[in-house]
């Protein structure tokens, strides 16, 4: 069986244990399963422009609020295959208004920017809201958490199979050459410009499709809650725990951190964030390559010692 076998044969199974866990499992467990699909759709869009090209992006949940925005203002009045359809479409009509300035700067002007970004969307969409005299969003008749659950599953697989065949595609090689040197990328011939606004508009689409239904799922709609600033820092951190820029890195974090969350919030709620920020600092100064980096050196080591 050759590596490429094994990743498929991986992949599937996976696909299969999270399809039928809504069959076996209670709701506590349908919830974790969620938030994990969840935070892998998120962070394997995130990945499609930040890790293969190096900008590190703070906006990506304006996105995810655009999405939540634009299923909340169309639910009971347009069929939500649609509405999910809308959400991703306007979210990726924005990036490509917004991202010819936006991917003109580089380093923490990017970051900085992105965050801004997001915080002027937030902003302006309250105004809005406050200027037609509405302050939140009640949702009824959402439907129940395991049809959210089937959404977000296919959202997470399709999230997946876009980072690897970006990955692996030539598309993806120059996104890479933008993130060891821009210059000499675009020296020898790689459309720079172009490159990146495409993988900005790709890391847009899904993450507005994820915001859409999410809103589903709390029944309820807030810009702040929908632009909170922690759902982009939370997709860097699953980023940064699981490595590299192909889809096993964003499985590992993801997976990583959720389990871990849920276990602190269960046994120490008073030292999650405390517990969570020293474990964030042993990855960056002990394991810089993240869990991915962690299990090829464990093979090599374990592959040596067989031979």
């Amino acid at each position: 069986m050759n590596v490429t076998l094994k990743e498929i044969t991986v992949f599937v199974c996976l696909i299969l244990a999270f399809a039928v866990l809504p069959f076996v499992a209670q709701d506590y467990a349908i919830g974790v399963g969620l938030a994990i699909l969840m935070w892998l759709a998120l962070t394997q869009s995130w990945a499609v422009l930040s890790s293969m090209t190096g900008y590190i992006s703070l906006g990506q949940v304006v996105f995810y609020g655009i999405g939540s925005y634009v299923v909340v203002v169309t639910w009971q009045w347009m069929p939500l295959w649609l509405a999910l359809i809308m959400a991703g479409a306007i979210s990726a009509l924005f990036a490509l208004v917004v991202g010819l300035p936006v991917m003109r700067v580089r380093g923490p002007y990017f970051v900085i920017l992105t965050f801004g970004l997001a915080e002027l969307v937030k902003y302006s969409l309250m105004a809005i809201e406050a200027k037609m005299g509405i302050s939140s969003r009640l949702l009824f008749g959402t439907p129940p958490i395991e049809t959210i659950y089937w959404i977000v599953l296919v959202l997470a697989v399709a999230s997946t199979l876009l980072l690897e065949t970006v990955h692996r595609s030539p598309f993806g090689h120059g996104l890479r050459s933008l993130r060891e040197n821009e210059e000499a990328a675009e020296t020898l011939g790689v459309p720079v410009a172009r490159y990146k606004l495409i993988a900005f508009i790709l890391s847009a689409i899904i993450p507005g499709m994820v915001g859409g239904v999410m809103a589903l799922r709390s029944s309820y709609f807030e810009a702040t809650q929908a632009f909170d600033p922690m759902i982009s820092i939370t997709v860097i951190v699953m980023a940064i725990l699981g490595g590299g820029d192909n889809a096993r890195g964003p499985l590992f974090g993801v997976i990583f951190l959720v389990i871990l969350s849920e276990l602190l919030w269960t046994n120490a709620p008073q030292f999650y964030m405390i517990i969570l920020g020293i474990l964030l600092i042993v990855f960056v100064v002990k394991l810089p390559n993240g869990l991915l980096g962690w299990y090829r050196n464990y093979k090599h080591r374990a592959q040596g010692e067989g031979s």
